[in-house]
Order: C-alpha cells, then sequence, then structure tokens
C-alpha cells in the first residue's frame, strides 16, 4: 500500500489495470520502498526490501498515525475492514467509509466520513467547484520525459476496453455523441503545469476536472510523459532515436517501465530491479469547504526528486 494520508470528516510486473474493487477494499499487501540493501544494485535508491505482512494492529496503528486532519468527533485485511476499529480507536459515534480517495498504487490523501449527510455535501461541493472551473484535487507526478508545454489540457474521451486478458483504459479522440450519451465512453479533462525540469524528468502538476479510473495515468501518456513507476500504460510511449511516440493502445501490451540509461543511473537502479519501482502519482491538495489541506509525499517520492535533482525535495511548493 502506497503511503496514504488520512482526513476525517466524522460530522455529527504489471497489474490489472482496472478492479471491480477499489484499492481499500483489496487485500493489503505491504512492500515497496523500505530497508534498504546492503549492496547490490539498487543500493542508494528508492527500492528496498519488502517487509513482511502487517498484522491488524499495525496496520491499525499505520492508519491512526496517518490521519493529518480531523473535523467532528476478520477476513482478509484491507482498508476498509479496518475502518470499523479506526472509528473505535479516535471515539467517533458513527462507522467511518471513504468519501475521495487516490487511485491504486498512488500515494497521498485519503478522505473519510461518518457521516452520510456530510458525505452527501462533500460530494455537492465537488461538483460545484467542477462547474465553476475550479479543480478539487491536486496531484503531484515525476514523469519520464519533460511535456512539450510548460502548461496546458488534456481533453480526450476515454473507455474502459478488454485488452487481452486486462480491462484497460483507452483513450478515444473522437467520441461520437451517440458514445457519449450511452456512457460507453466518458469525455475527460485535466488541467497541468511542469513545476520543474530536469534532463528525461519532470515534476507536473494534475488537476482532473473529471473522474475516470487511471485517467491521470493514461492523460500522462499523451502528453508522452508517463508516471515513473507506472507498468501499465507507460508501455503505450515508444522511442525511436530518443523521440517519444505515441503506440496504439490495444497493440501495448502492459510491461514493466523501460527507461534510458542516464535515468537509470541516476536513480540508482538496473532495468532488472524497475518492477519494484512505486508509482510516482501522489494526492498532494484536497479543498473542503471549510479547509484546504495537503499531505507531503512519501519519503520514496522525496528521494526520487533529490537523485533525479528536481525541486520540493523538501517540499513541495
Amino acid at each position: 500500500m502506497a503511503a496514504p494520508r488520512f482526513l476525517l470528516c466524522a460530522g455529527g510486473g504489471p497489474r490489472a489495470a482496472c478492479s471491480a474493487r477499489a484499492w481499500y477494499q483489496q487485500p493489503l499487501r505491504p512492500g515497496g520502498p523500505g530497508r534498504q540493501a546492503a549492496g547490490g544494485p539498487g543500493r542508494g535508491s528508492i527500492v528496498g526490501q519488502a517487509g513482511g505482512p502487517w498484522s491488524r494492529q499495525e496496520a491499525l496503528g499505520l492508519l491512526e498515525a496517518a490521519v493529518v486532519y480531523r473535523e467532528g468527533s476478520p477476513g482478509q485485511l484491507s482498508v476498509i475492514s479496518l475502518l470499523p476499529d479506526l472509528s473505535q480507536r479516535l471515539s467517533l459515534p458513527h462507522e467511518l467509509h471513504v468519501v475521495k480517495a487516490a487511485g491504486k498504487d498512488s500515494s497521498g490523501l485519503v478522505l473519510l466520513s461518518g457521516c452520510p449527510g456530510t458525505t452527501r455535501q462533500l460530494h455537492a461541493f465537488f461538483t460545484q467547484l467542477r462547474r465553476a472551473g475550479r479543480p478539487p484535487a491536486t496531484y503531484r507526478a515525476v514523469t519520464a520525459g519533460v511535456p512539450a508545454a510548460v502548461e496546458g489540457e488534456i481533453h480526450t474521451g476515454l473507455k474502459l476496453e478488454q485488452v487481452g486478458d486486462l480491462q484497460l483504459v483507452v483513450p478515444v479522440a473522437g467520441p461520437s455523441r451517440r458514445s457519449v450519451e450511452r456512457k460507453e465512453v466518458k469525455q475527460t479533462l485535466t488541467h497541468y503545469r511542469v513545476l520543474g525540469t530536469a534532463p528525461g524528468c519532470s515534476l507536473v502538476q494534475l488537476q482532473p476536472m473529471t473522474a475516470f479510473p487511471s485517467q491521470l495515468l493514461v492523460h500522462l501518456t499523451l502528453l508522452l510523459c508517463p508516471a515513473l513507476g507506472d507498468h501499465v500504460y507507460s508501455a503505450r510511449v515508444g522511442r525511436v532515436l530518443g523521440e517519444p511516440f505515441l503506440l496504439p493502445a490495444g497493440s501495448a501490451v502492459p510491461h514493466t517501465q523501460v527507461l534510458g540509461e542516464q535515468l537509470l543511473r541516476r536513480l540508482r537502479l538496473t532495468q532488472e530491479l524497475l518492477h519494484r519501482l512505486p508509482l510516482h502519482l501522489h494526492l498532494y491538495q484536497l479543498l473542503l469547504p471549510t479547509a484546504s489541506l495537503t499531505a507531503p509525499p512519501p519519503p520514496f517520492f522525496l528521494q526520487t526528486l533529490r537523485l533525479l535533482g528536481l525541486p520540493g525535495s523538501q517540499s513541495v511548493p
């Protein structure tokens, strides 16, 4: 599980890209950056040795410690299964549920609520912001590649499509009105801004104005700059003589991300270790009716910024 930060509104190798269950409903599998290896390839990089499985109490303690803001007062281990116990630990009158969370394998804020009325108000607030042209969520991503423009919009139709054994999100450049009306395709929009660059990489701010599974990952591939650690959609960006180009979504089989030798050296990695590289997509900020809340990126994200010479290794601007 990537490092989530929780907001409480109590009120009164390649993986399948899209799952029937959200990540917080799935079994917790600790891994990612941890204790560094004593030597060999990857030493000093963000790739460490994965720890053993968490106990229920250990996982619950991590969730409790990750609360960054609070308003108001057995089976497979998952975030959802831990919420009743977390409600008790925090002495809340009702059980918590997830209102908003980053996508699977992303890090960042998770918005929880213990009040159905508050949840409805928050959803209405998010909708109102989007209609007013204000994005409720801001993400940060480290990308392999530098966008051609410093800022802009990614606007395209998206749909779910079976590609081999996986259900993937594919772009639809000119969807018909009928396909949109039938909800076979959804028109999506993301604002982006480049916060800093280094040779072959960048730190990008992303503000989605719509919600669709894997929207940000697919939109980054359309910029020819996939997110670092994207082992599904990055396969759609190929290179000829060092120049990136977009492969047809149906023919780009997901595989471990491939990075150039220069980027690998700066990350202190080899291609053989890249399957352990975590996704560098972080839900940094959420707007609420009474607050603007932020969570710093996890240590592995900050370490990557330092290794690549990108801004924000101490704090994201």
